[in-house]
């Protein structure tokens, strides 16, 4: 079919033999893996928190915080996210038969087996009724919890979408049809997340207010760029800085008021007139009372990726730890760079490695499957062309590249002559956003099965 994107080779690199082509796709995989080995959700857990014991009694010890559990005092643990289950296995590991109970949900498919804490499936990322009644079952934890007692919180990406419970007095329903208008009408993920918080039973630092007099430790692994607080899973332990009349603001905005629930006007007009109590602002919970501490992040997997790198003999540069935009233009602009690094030797002389970590997005077009790695490596593949002298590897930490069961892709100069051979035309497949199906046909997926992790993608682009 016909296609306004770039021929194939628009940004020429040199060639080498295949005979004399190092092992880059070996080197990219043994680079992301680094990064991912070092953000396992378990073992960060693990490396994290231990029970000392001590002459005035038990003390947990999690990074500088130290907390005390009082004699008689529960070890309560509830948490949500694609993550939480393996943490929870772990936190197991460390306190045993200190646990009293506790509930934490997970996404379908990522539960494991726990002695004390009820492991609880849910949708993600299209919350459903189990995760309501997940929701709700924390929220009962929390409410139980008292003076003596420690929440340990264990939080990871996805959470928003597994802790659904409504407000009282509006429905999962109502939730949804606000958000839907919302993101119809293009309102940004501030917007979005200042309304969820004032439509929930939990987020938004509530989760917290609710565990109160009791202590809460809050242990994350982070989804977010510049991992904010407030933001990783909506911020059920941490305060809000937003209010009902941003809530309401945000909604007369975007043109979602008037056609918002009754019920939810209803209740953000009361949480305006103070009738009922708005989410916790940031002083309220104190932080002698409640503790974050991030154990992974994609930070860390860029950290550990690049000196894995140096390990293997490459120049490395982490260009941004902050990657966003369109995953086709990503592609392009990181197709180009492979170019200078191999012509030109800039911003690096090879062999060279640059990553990148964040999350792009896909304007969606056509009707194809796929996801925004796997867009951004066959936008790669269509500049590069035919050059064998780079390799791009792109991934999600969490094993999953959108709607598919693969984690990404990787491209390297033999995937566009594999292409050609089989007579495919990959412009065909972007334009159709059906870059799965592209890899699926020329055997370019990564593959890495369920992580226990979550902390957004990594890009590895090796040149030689």
């Amino acid at each position: 079919g016909r296609s306004s994107l770039p021929p194939p080779r628009a940004h020429p690199m040199p060639r080498t033999s295949a005979r004399k082509t190092p092992p880059l796709r070996r080197d990219a995989r043994a680079i992301f893996d680094a990064g991912l080995d070092a953000v396992r959700a378990d073992e960060a857990v693990l490396r994290a928190l231990r029970l000392e014991r001590t002459p005035k009694g038990e003390v947990l010890a999690c990074g500088r915080a130290r907390m005390p559990l009082r004699p008689g005092g529960r070890v309560i643990v509830v948490g949500a996210g694609k993550a939480s289950a393996r943490m929870a296995q772990a936190v197991e590991k460390v306190l045993g038969g200190r646990i009293a109970g506790g509930t934490v949900v997970t996404s379908y498919g990522s539960a494991v087996p726990c002695r004390r804490i009820e492991i609880r499936e849910a949708g993600h990322p299209t919350p459903d009724r189990a995760g309501v009644e997940a929701a709700r079952r924390i929220g009962r934890w929390a409410d139980e919890a008292g003076r003596g007692d420690l929440v340990l919180c264990l939080i990871s990406g996805g959470g928003s979408a597994l802790l659904p419970a409504p407000a009282g007095g509006l429905t999962l329903q109502d939730k949804q049809k606000v958000t839907a208008a919302l993101l119809r009408a293009g309102a940004p993920i501030e917007a979005l997340n200042c309304v969820r918080k004032h439509l929930s039973a939990l987020k938004g630092g509530q989760l917290a207010r609710r565990a109160a007099p009791a202590r809460v430790l809050v242990l994350l692994v982070s989804d977010v760029v510049g991992d904010p607080l407030d933001v990783i899973a909506s911020g059920p332990a941490c305060g809000d800085p937003t209010t009902f009349t941003d809530a309401k603001r945000y909604l007369e905005r975007y043109g979602a008021w008037w056609s918002a629930p009754a019920r939810v006007r209803r209740r953000i007009e009361a949480g305006i007139a103070g009738r009922i109590p708005d989410t916790p602002a940031p002083g309220e919970l104190a932080s002698s009372r409640v503790r974050h501490l991030i154990l992974a992040s994609n930070a860390l997997a860029l950290d550990a990726a690049a000196r894995r790198a140096r390990g293997l003999g490459y120049r490395t540069l982490i260009l941004t730890r902050r990657l966003q935009g369109e995953a086709r233009e990503a592609g392009a602009f990181l197709a180009a760079l492979a170019a200078g690094i191999a012509s030109a030797g800039q911003p690096l002389r090879p062999p060279a490695c640059v990553l990148l970590g964040g999350e792009t997005t896909v304007t969606v077009r056509g009707r194809g499957l796929g996801g925004r790695c796997q867009e951004l490596a066959l936008a790669f593949a269509l500049h590069a062309g035919e050059a064998e002298t780079a390799c791009l590897l792109a991934a999600g930490t969490d094993g999953r590249d959108g709607p598919t069961g693969a984690a990404g892709g990787w491209v390297d100069g033999k995937i566009i002559q594999k292409a050609n051979n089989l007579k495919i035309d990959p412009r065909n497949y972007l334009s159709n956003n059906d870059a799965y199906r592209f890899f699926r046909r020329v055997g370019a997926h990564v593959t890495t099965g369920p992580t226990g992790t979550n902390v957004m993608d990594l890009v590895v682009l090796v040149v030689r």
